[in-house]
């Protein structure tokens, strides 16, 4: 069988998309998922992503990670939008369904503002933090990040016992300035470090922006420039929490599988 398939990509985190409307992609063929996503022997990607029908939003948005695993990947949902706006679903406004439930996004300036879900809270561990923004993350806050042992660290923090058996995505934060922070992120389900991951710098603005006093965090990632702003109530809950970069589409192709 023949698959047409599109590859994006937000800050760096890359992505297979594909239409899949006419429902015909099985979601049960994690082999498939995988292999399509390998480096070496597919298309290559941190993610799959399948656009499909539903009838109470303009569509419904169905994410891989590379392992075959799933979760909610906000790089990945906003390159859903971009892609949805390239087939012609939506246009600059959209409402479309994840694993987490609605979301809601707009497309401005050549960049995708997506609306994250709300937050409960942050967790203290210690002198580091737990902020689930739709996956979990783990934050740490470092010096000389660009040196920082990323992959080592964060692969010790992801299979701590103390996150068993699910694991964690780990954050590694360093301040450029008041208001912004850099970000290098080791991702559960690409079991690697990837160049940017939109819930992980969603959960360290939230984190920074609190210990700063402020609601709109710039963040730097090694795949680009991201934003977020959010506000906070009186029980410490956040909300109207918007994750705003781009997402671009890289190239199209057909692959036998």
């Amino acid at each position: 069988m023949e698959l047409s398939f599109y590859k994006y990509q937000g800050t760096g985190n890359d992505f297979v998309m594909i239409d899949d409307r006419d429902s015909n992609f099985d979601e049960k063929n994690l082999d498939l998922v995988r292999s399509l996503c390998d480096r070496k022997f597919g298309i290559g990607a941190d993610g799959l992503i399948l656009i499909r029908n539903h009838p109470d939003f303009d569509f419904e948005m169905i994410y891989f990670n590379a392992d075959g695993s799933q979760s909610m990947c906000g790089n990945g949902a906003r390159c859903a939008v971009a892609f949805s706006a390239f087939l012609g679903i939506i246009q600059i406004k959209t409402s479309f369904l994840a694993i987490d439930g609605p979301h809601e996004a707009i497309l401005k300036d050549g960049l995708v503002e997506l609306l994250m879900g709300n937050v409960s809270g942050i967790t203290e561990k210690g002198d580091e933090y737990f902020v689930n923004t739709g996956s979990p993350h783990h934050i740490r806050f470092v010096d000389q990040i660009k040196n920082y042992p990323v992959f080592e660290e964060g692969k010790s923090v992801r299979y701590d016992q103390g996150y068993s058996p699910a694991g964690t995505n780990v954050n590694f934060l360093e301040e450029n300035s008041p208001n912004e922070v850099f970000v290098r992120t080791y991702e559960r389900g690409v079991e690697n470090e990837t160049l940017s991951c939109g819930t992980g710098v969603t959960a360290a603005a939230l984190v920074f922006g609190t210990q700063k006093n402020i609601n709109h965090v710039k963040i730097k990632t090694l795949g680009g420039n991201l934003s977020v702003k959010f506000k906070q109530n009186d029980q410490g809950q956040f909300q109207d929490i918007w994750l705003i970069g781009p997402a671009e589409q890289v190239f199209s192709g057909k692959i036998s599988v």
